[in-house]
C-alpha cells in the first residue's frame, strides 16, 4: 500500500490501524517494524548500505514471522533508488531462499503527490461537484505516474511501480473545517471530556486553510489539534 497525501490527514492513523488489526500490540509489537527515514536512512552516500541491511532486516524478520508489518514513514525523504532494495520481497516469487514473503504487509507512507490530490479535490469544488463523488479511479492513475517522476517522492522512478508492485495507490484527501472539527471533538472524548463547542471554535480559529482565497482545507490537517486543545483547554 502506498498512502499519499497532505501532513495530517490520516496517513499514520490507518497504518496504525492496520498494524492492530494483524498484531494486538500495533506498532508495539516486535512484528510491526517502522523506518523514519530522516532517522533510519539519513546519508545519501551510504544508501548502498542501507539497501544491505534493509535486506537482512525484511529477511529476518518475516523468516520469524510471515504477517509482519513494514512501515516506511516519510517515503518523500527518502533517497532515489534506496526502496527498490526490497523489490524481490514484493516480486511475484513463491519464495526468496526458502522464505515466502507473499503474507507480509509493507506500507509507504508519504506527501509527495498531495498537490496533484488536493488539486483534483479543488477542482471537484470548483465545478459544484460534493467531496463524496471523488472516486479512487479520479486519482490512482495521476498519483502512481506522478510519484513515479517526482524526484522527491522516494519512488522515482522506482521499479516497484515499474513492476506493478505496489497493490494500491491510496489518496488522502485534505481535510475541511468540519472534518478539522470532528478531529478535536474526537481528541475531547478520548480524553474523557466533554464535548466543548466554544473550545472547539477557539481551536480552529486559530488554523490556517487554503487556498488564500477560498480558505476550504487546513493545510495542516489535525496535526495540531492535539498542541491546540492542550493549551485551550487549560486556559
Amino acid at each position: 500500500l502506498s498512502l499519499h497525501g497532505w501532513g495530517g490527514t490520516g496517513k499514520n492513523l490507518l497504518s496504525q490501524i492496520v498494524a492492530e488489526h494483524l498484531h494486538p500490540a500495533g506498532l508495539r509489537s516486535k512484528f510491526v517494524h517502522l523506518f523514519l527515514a530522516t532517522l533510519h536512512f539519513p546519508h545519501q552516500h551510504q544508501v548502498k548500505l542501507y539497501q544491505e541491511q534493509l535486506q537482512k532486516w525484511i529477511q529476518g524478520n518475516v523468516s520469524a514471522c510471515p504477517h509482519s508489518v513494514f512501515i516506511f514513514d516519510e517515503m518523500d525523504k527518502l533517497h532515489p533508488g534506496l526502496i527498490d532494495a526490497i523489490k524481490p520481497f514484493l516480486d511475484y516469487y513463491e519464495q526468496v531462499n526458502g522464505v515466502s514473503y507473499s503474507k507480509a504487509i509493507f506500507i509507504f507512507l508519504s506527501n509527495a503527490g498531495a498537490n496533484l490530490i488536493n488539486k483534483v479535490a479543488l477542482d471537484f469544488w470548483r465545478s459544484g461537484r460534493q467531496r463524496e463523488e471523488i472516486q479512487l479511479k479520479d486519482l490512482e492513475p495521476v498519483l502512481s505516474v506522478g510519484v513515479f517522476n517526482n524526484k522527491n517522492s522516494g519512488l522515482w522512478h522506482s521499479s516497484l511501480i515499474d513492476r506493478n508492485l505496489i497493490d494500491y495507490f491510496v489518496p488522502f484527501l485534505p481535510l475541511e473545517h468540519k472534518h478539522v472539527k470532528m478531529c478535536i471533538r474526537a481528541e475531547m472524548l478520548s480524553r474523557g471530556y466533554p464535548v466543548n463547542e466554544k473550545v472547539v471554535e477557539e481551536v480552529i480559529d486559530e488554523m490556517t486553510f487554503f487556498p488564500k482565497e477560498e480558505k476550504i482545507y487546513s493545510d495542516k490537517g489535525c496535526k495540531t489539534v492535539q498542541a491546540k486543545l492542550n493549551f485551550h483547554w487549560d486556559a
